[in-house]
């Protein structure tokens, strides 16, 4: 792109396009000093209210849950993708105010908080993106790891068990789903419960769980969060 700071058009986009309307299939000569034709100006005034600076800074700093609107915000238009969709999702566009954006960034990370590997997905963070990923960053057996957290772990094993790239990851390394997910997900999914468990107490993974004793001297089990010193890295956490 010519200008990532607010402009969405290459330089050969921007000499076919740049006097038009931004708004999608408009052919409409924009008014100036504003990106819209005049029968599109509210579109356009509505785009640079929502994206003025302290619009944008301030939602930025909120503290809120995925998803969630109030009443305050500003009617930003996105679309995100359902936490246990496998599909890639077709973010609508109907117009080029401003440049595309990716769907998320996608990290790889130690436990230490260390990050080892990140990419960009483009429509959607599917478990078919996940595994393609991981194939390609952990290319051989030798260098694949015990354990991966992932938020949507139990989705991700089951596409890998559907398009057979389980019968390679299943002697190295487990899906396992992080401790807040686990609380939160269905207890009716068989295959999440049994496999996905990040805290098994059959004693299958006993890296993974340790015995506490309280201040009244009951022990219970707990989920090792970091690594021990000096220990080499068994797992890592996709964010």
């Amino acid at each position: 792109m010519q200008n990532a700071r607010g402009g969405a058009f290459c330089a050969e986009h921007e000499q076919l396009f740049g006097d038009k309307c931004r708004i999608w299939n408009c052919t409409r000569i924009k008014v100036p000093n504003t990106q819209a034709c005049q029968h599109h100006q509210p579109e356009w005034r509505k785009y640079k209210l929502d994206h003025s600076r302290s619009t944008v800074n301030g939602v930025r700093r909120m503290l809120q849950r995925p998803d969630e609107t109030n009443p305050w915000q500003p009617g930003l238009c996105r679309t995100v993708q359902p936490h246990d969709n496998d599909e890639d999702v077709e973010i609508p566009r109907n117009n080029y105010f401003g440049p595309g954006r990716f769907y998320c960034v996608e990290t790889i990370t130690e436990p230490c908080g260390v990050v080892i590997a990140w990419t960009k997905f483009d429509k959607s963070e599917s478990p078919t993106n996940i595994l393609n990923w991981l194939q390609s960053v952990y290319s051989t057996e030798e260098s694949r790891l015990n354990y991966i957290f992932i938020d949507k772990a139990c989705r991700v094993l089951r596409t890998s068990i559907v398009n057979k790239s389980w019968d390679t990851w299943k002697t190295t390394s487990h899906f396992i789903v992080d401790s807040y997910h686990y609380i939160n997900h269905q207890t009716s999914d068989y295959l999440c419960c049994k496999w996905c468990n990040p805290a098994p107490l059959n004693g299958s993974a006993p890296n993974l769980v340790v015995l506490a004793t309280n201040k009244q001297g009951q022990q219970s089990q707990h989920v090792i969060q970091k690594q021990r010193q000096k220990e080499k890295p068994h797992q890592i956490d996709i964010n």
